[in-house]
């Protein structure tokens, strides 16, 4: 018998069944158990056997990390950061119990989600609290993303269009039914059915200051010569995105109903990118190269003729149910540590607000420019991660300008690392390198690279001792359940 009460299983299943629009009745009969069973495994009353673990799977088409209790780990994490705010003067070191039960309650952990990001969005712009319809309060970009984390960063509509695309575009150049369109061909295929279809002319002239820019009038799309042949292919797959799948993206918005217009043009935005990955990087070819090169973002890269970036951001999509791919983390962030773009298929707790751990090769990487960076890592919370990073250089007009440098970090569970080719050269057994979600909430206690103390220790300032970490606190108390940052690693 399987028994995590840990992972709260009961609690997943429940949410899975209504996600699905099931009642309790049918996904008994599917699963040929009766309902008062599965009553009492929702209320994680019941064990599990491994044969039912095997068709709640497949019932419900999830993987069987996603019955590892990810998603609520994921909202436990944010849960906590948003109660431990230091304006609140609340203490959440013994509150672990209180979290889990309001993190159980699906509707309440949403809605203190909610506010703690009004409050957020208050904090940032004043003017903003009043919105039109009374609407929350949430900054746009926010908004987008936690759009994105409710569909796993997968639109099975954008690849569907996608998909039809390409198989349009292999007929206009004479394949064979079938005959998928070469790789090689695809910037050519695309710049041609920009002209012959929608009337638009694309060049490539010296823009400084511009990457992509589309004249509606003159039907002229100008592209800058600074961009790398992967950009202008990615640029000319977004131009075509906005005409041809324009109806599928607007019926998404229509059923995230943004509460802004700015919030909407950013999730435009987003989905025509998402739908022009899918056309460079189509999904069954994608999904099956990257399983048989186990996820080598280079390899990927060269033969679909993308980007580092563009490829580490695609696997993070490969989630269609019954072909799904490894489930990663994908976080992007400059050297002063911002986060501006970031998804978690894996329950990797990526901080929302405030800059992420600088133990973690996200930060370090800055220090090895183009190389790949490997690192096992662990949270406070015993959670495992495999994480992948490198730094990217963006575009300059002027040998003057400063190159914009970014890190790009993709990961999974340690548990899938032997799916990934970066897990080879790693002893997957060592001590990881504990990380924290931020030096707030971290309770690592030995940590020399603190840029704050943990809300949850008492500081200990003492003017006849200095000790090698930037702040003294107190340890956890024994048997306390807390790390100590010592042999608990």
């Amino acid at each position: 018998m399987i028994r995590a009460p840990s992972t709260r299983i009961g609690q997943i299943v429940r949410r899975l069944r209504k996600e699905k629009k099931l009642s309790q009745q049918a996904l008994s009969s599917r699963l040929g158990i009766s309902a008062s069973y599965l009553n009492l495994i929702e209320h994680d009353q019941r064990s599990i056997t491994a044969s039912l673990l095997i068709k709640l799977t497949r019932t419900l088409d999830v993987g069987i990390e996603v019955l590892s209790g990810a998603e609520e780990q994921k909202v436990e994490v944010l849960l906590r950061e948003a109660l431990s705010e230091p304006e609140l003067g609340t203490d959440m070191e013994n509150a672990a119990h209180e979290i889990t039960a309001i993190a159980a309650q699906s509707s309440a952990a949403r809605a203190i989600l909610t506010l703690h990001q009004a409050w957020r969005a208050a904090r940032h712009d004043a003017e903003g609290m009043a919105l039109p319809g009374g609407k929350r309060i949430i900054l746009p970009h926010e908004e987008v993303r936690h759009i994105y984390d409710k569909r796993m960063n997968y639109f099975a509509s954008l690849e569907e269009m996608a998909d039809d695309m390409r198989a349009d575009m292999a007929h206009d150049a004479g394949l064979a039914r079938g005959e998928d369109l070469p790789q090689s061909e695809l910037n050519h295929a695309i710049a041609t059915r920009l002209r012959q279809r929608h009337g638009v002319l694309v060049r490539v002239l010296a823009e400084d200051d511009v990457l992509r820019r589309y004249d509606p009038l003159e039907k002229t799309l100008v592209l800058s010569d600074l961009l790398p042949r992967e950009s202008r292919g990615f640029q000319m797959a977004f131009q075509l995105m906005l005409f041809e799948a324009d109806q599928v993206i607007r019926q998404i918005m229509d059923e995230e109903e943004p509460s802004t217009d700015d919030a909407r043009t950013f999730l435009h935005i987003g989905l025509a990118n998402y739908t022009a990955a899918a056309l460079l990087m189509p999904y069954e070819a994608f999904l099956n190269t990257a399983q048989t090169c186990r996820y080598d973002l280079d390899i990927l890269s060269m033969r679909f003729g993308v980007s580092f970036h563009q490829a580490a951001q695609r696997v993070t999509s490969l989630q269609r149910p019954g072909a799904r791919g490894v489930p990663f983390f994908f976080v992007k962030n400059d050297a002063a540590g911002n986060i501006t773009k970031s998804f978690s298929a894996c329950g990797f707790p990526i901080p929302r607000h405030g800059n992420p751990c600088p133990q973690w090769n996200a930060c370090t990487v800055f220090a090895h420019p183009g190389e790949i960076q490997t690192q096992v890592v662990a949270f406070p919370n015993s959670l495992k991660f495999l994480s992948i990073a490198r730094t990217i250089s963006g575009t300059v007009s002027h040998w003057r300008d400063i190159r914009p440098v970014h890190a790009v970090a993709i990961g999974c569970e340690l548990s899938r690392a032997d799916e990934v080719v970066y897990g080879d050269r790693l002893n997957l057994n060592a001590e990881p390198t504990p990380i924290g979600i931020s030096c707030h909430l971290c309770d690592w206690t030995d940590c020399r690279s603190r840029a704050f103390p943990p809300i949850a220790h008492r500081l200990t300032p003492d003017i006849n001792q200095r000790i090698a970490r930037p702040f003294p606190f107190e340890d956890a108390e024994p048997n306390s359940g807390k790390p100590t940052g010592k042999t608990e690693k």
